[in-house]
């Protein structure tokens, strides 16, 4: 809700209250200034959240024009028949045919079942506090649980599920699934919790229900389901000729890791191709096993459709390395604002038009990476507010812009559509082109907790936490500050003993 200026008003709401009342408004233009614009046949349907946890209220004199209805949360046989019915539609016994395929339709219930539960017991638990005031649990997290699952078994083409794709010995697929529902339950609750006694108790409650669940149905002993599997995307290898041209490139295939070692090795190599092919921004990273877990949260979010990320953590934690790392891995146009002294909202908005043009014109993907350094005025955050909210921003593009990129996205459409003949219509295109950027132009915002003005923007602009993924950063263990002592000291020729040399790097670890 707007802030409460000194007078106890809310402007914005205060002109809304004026135009229900006046039912117009009146007219700044030279030639008839003063006169009442009259607004004929409109009617307004307002949405907000519970004035509570520091919420503001709207004043009574606006809520006087509405009438009001309470929207309680869905029961849990709602939730069961919505989710129950996205499953339905990708699990089928079409796509997972035979014994084995009846094995992975048997666990849709018991995956529902376990997510619902665990969901509640979250919500229960981890209440909000002044510090702890984004711990609010809701449906969106709810779907985010399930969004992860149905990447997955989305990819039967590849069938990941049935070959337990990419780990090294193939295990039953009822457990693969238990390692996968564990997976992104992890990624959708225990990134946002701030402290390591929250994130032990949150997998004491995983644990508990895993073993509840899926213990008698599944009849694996407790040892067994404690699975601890990551899953990624990037694993897979361009198809190549005889001569090493690319034939096909990399799928994105979501599926799980063989072992960290695998993985880092991997993202190494990726690091060193990004390096090779930006030698002025070369970074000279240590891909260490805490930073490692923070790039996949990062890849899994951006190179999903209508992904964006809120990375918390104080200066130096790493978060724009690892954006840009997880952008050129994800083969996406990474965006920063070039800040100077004239820039303002009329030249971000420029800057997020040509974002579109790439999204609309070229099919290309894009990662928007905004620091709080770059924040000049509040402005720019209810630009971004309201970008993240609905896709667009009020009055940035003009009728010629969304002619051009509606034109920009028509073949698109009626490729998917298929038929190059088909004439759609203006609604449906601007409908398709709302989602497109939606899906493809990813946010990534990477924000420090210090200070009060974290906690003050999470009230004036909801949407930066409701339809981001948060990854909140941890200081680095001392293992990882040794690692990179390591990578410095370690290849460096000091007159001195093996052994005083080890203890050095180690120094280095404490002191920092």
């Amino acid at each position: 809700m707007p802030k409460i200026n000194d007078w106890g008003d809310q402007e914005t709401v205060e002109i809304v209250r004026f135009v229900i009342e006046h039912r117009g408004l009146y007219t700044l233009q030279v030639e008839d200034i003063g006169a009442l614009i009259k607004f004929e046949k409109l009617r307004f349907a307002a949405a907000m959240r519970h004035p509570t946890a520091g919420r503001n209220n709207i004043p009574p004199r606006m809520m006087r024009h509405f009438f009001s209805i309470n929207m309680t949360p869905p029961s849990m046989r709602a939730v069961q028949n919505i989710y129950g019915r996205i499953l339905d539609a990708i699990i089928t016994p079409k796509k997972y045919p035979g014994a084995q395929g009846q094995e992975v339709i048997n666990m849709k219930a018991l995956i529902i079942d376990s997510t619902i539960a665990l969901w509640e017991s979250v919500a229960k638990r981890m209440l909000p506090t002044p510090t702890k005031f984004h711990y609010e649990f809701n449906i969106r997290d709810l779907a985010r649980v399930f969004q992860g699952v149905s990447r997955v078994a989305y990819a039967y083409d590849y069938k990941v599920i049935q070959n337990c794709s990419r780990l090294k010995e193939k295990i039953p697929v009822q457990l693969f699934l238990i390692g996968l529902w564990r997976h992104e339950s992890e990624r959708t609750f225990v990134d946002k919790l701030i402290t390591l006694p929250d994130k032990k108790i949150f997998m004491d409650m995983l644990n508990k229900i895993t073993k509840e669940k899926f213990r008698d149905q599944c009849g694996f002993d407790d040892d067994m389901l404690m699975t601890d599997m990551l899953f990624t995307d990037f694993m897979r290898d361009a198809e190549v000729d005889e001569y090493g041209s690319i034939i096909a490139e990399a799928p994105y295939v979501y599926e799980a890791c063989p072992s960290v070692s695998a993985i880092k090795k991997r993202v190494n190599d990726k690091l060193d191709e990004y390096n090779e092919k930006f030698p002025a921004k070369v970074m000279p990273l240590v891909i260490f096993d805490d930073a490692l877990f923070h790039l996949l949260r990062t890849v899994r979010t951006v190179n999903a459709p209508a992904g964006n990320a809120l990375l918390v953590g104080l200066g130096g934690s790493g978060k724009q390395s690892l954006t840009r790392l997880s952008a050129y891995i994800c083969k996406h146009r990474i965006f920063q604002i070039a800040l100077t002294k004239t820039y303002g909202e009329k030249a971000l908005m420029e800057d997020i038009k040509s974002l579109f043009e790439t999204v609309a014109m070229n099919n290309g993907s894009c990662s928007f990476l905004l620091t709080d350094a770059e924040i000049k005025s509040d402005g720019f955050l209810e630009v971004i507010n309201s970008l993240l909210a609905t896709g667009e921003i009020p009055g940035m593009l003009s009728k010629d812009d969304k002619e051009m990129f509606m034109l920009g996205v028509k073949p698109l459409l009626q490729k998917e559509m298929g038929s190059k003949t088909a004439e759609p219509s203006a609604s449906q295109l601007a409908a398709y082109f709302l989602n497109k950027i939606k899906d493809q132009l990813h946010m990534v915002l990477a924000f420090s907790p210090a200070g009060t003005k974290f906690r003050t923007r999470a009230s004036m602009f909801p949407s930066l936490f409701s339809q981001c993924n948060i990854d909140w950063f941890l200081p680095w263990p001392k293992e990882a500050l040794v690692d990179v002592s390591g990578r410095f000291i370690g290849d460096f020729d000091i007159e001195c003993t093996k052994e005083v040399k080890e203890e050095l790097i180690n120094h280095m670890g404490e002191c920092h």
